[in-house]
């Protein structure tokens, strides 16, 4: 393990990081309903690769028109006692991405101030250039 990988999870991260989250929305477009967890044990390196390894391997089972089927579809966002009604769309592009883009961006703020020599392009990933 590197130092970059024990300073992550030494600092208290926990599995809401982004392609969780993306499961999370998912499994909100079935049920109906989206509830964030409560505070959650910490994991290590490892633990949160094991996370996002299972998150991914759920969205690969899904086809873009099981994803589709629901547009138009109501999403409750429940938490505590705060009940929120979105349609799926808004409930995606008003909730979930700034989510999933705040979480994705505190992570990679957490590990360049423990010094992993990450940057801008490791952030935004390949370019999709028109070929």
């Amino acid at each position: 393990m590197s130092a970059g990988e024990r300073k992550v999870g030494e600092s208290g991260t926990t599995p809401t990081m982004p392609a969780p989250l993306a499961a999370g929305t998912i499994a909100a477009f079935e049920s109906g309903v989206f509830s964030p967890g409560g505070r959650q044990t910490p994991h290590d390196y490892a633990g949160l690769q094991g996370l996002i390894e299972e998150a991914r391997q759920s969205l690969r089972q899904l086809t873009p028109e099981e994803v589709n089927a629901h547009e138009g579809g109501e999403i409750v966002f429940e938490v505590r006692d705060i009940r929120r009604a979105f349609t799926t769309e808004n409930f995606v592009l008003s909730f979930s991405l700034p989510n999933f883009h705040f979480h994705a961006t505190t992570a990679y703020d957490i590990l360049r101030a423990r010094g992993v020599p990450v940057g801008k392009r490791d952030y935004m990933g390949p370019l999709r250039l028109k070929i």
